[in-house]
């Protein structure tokens, strides 16, 4: 696992050596090279193993998902700050299955250090709701509630937030 800064130094010297060749003459190499650049800067704000973690979650493969995200051995020097929030907040959904106060110091980290979308940031809310319901916070659980539900704007959580507001009735 690369530093997040070797990623732009190579894209430097991948443009740098590209405007050699257009200089030198070979000015077809030159801008294959320039465009071949992108792939490091992209993968600088999107990092490959949390790409192939969320494909593995969406085919509900869980243990793949965690064996991509454990070959990041170092979150801080590896990732960007929202890479790092959805690091913690994919942690967050596998260990939700399983261990419930991990994963609320999971997505505690990820909603800490953000997430770009706001449907992401509308379930982690809500998984916190689930946890802090489950251990009779009614309060606590109530405001993520009522966040989560201005976070989902398509509402494709309407169903599990009226859910868990029936459930938090009966508390």
């Amino acid at each position: 696992m690369f530093h997040k800064n070797i990623k732009l130094i190579l894209a430097g010297l991948i443009v740098a050596t590209g405007i050699w060749q257009i200089t030198d003459g070979y000015t077809g190499n030159g801008i294959f090279l320039i465009l071949v650049s992108a792939l490091p800067v992209f993968l600088y704000f999107k990092n490959e193993f949390i790409l192939l973690a969320f494909l593995k979650l969406r085919k509900q493969d869980f243990e793949g998902a965690k064996k991509w995200l454990d070959k990041i051995k170092n979150p801080e020097g590896a990732l960007v700050q929202k890479q790092q929030g959805y690091f913690n907040y994919l942690h967050g959904i596998m260990l939700s299955q399983t261990n419930i106060n991990q994963s609320e110091k999971y997505f505690k980290k990820a909603i800490e250090l953000g997430l770009s979308m706001d449907m992401d940031l509308a379930v982690a809310k809500l998984n916190l709701a689930g946890i802090a319901m489950s251990r009779r916070r009614k309060l606590e659980a109530t405001s993520l509630l009522n966040e989560a539900k201005k976070l989902d704007k398509q509402n494709m959580l309407k169903d599990q937030i009226s859910m868990m507001k029936e459930q938090m009735k009966k508390i």
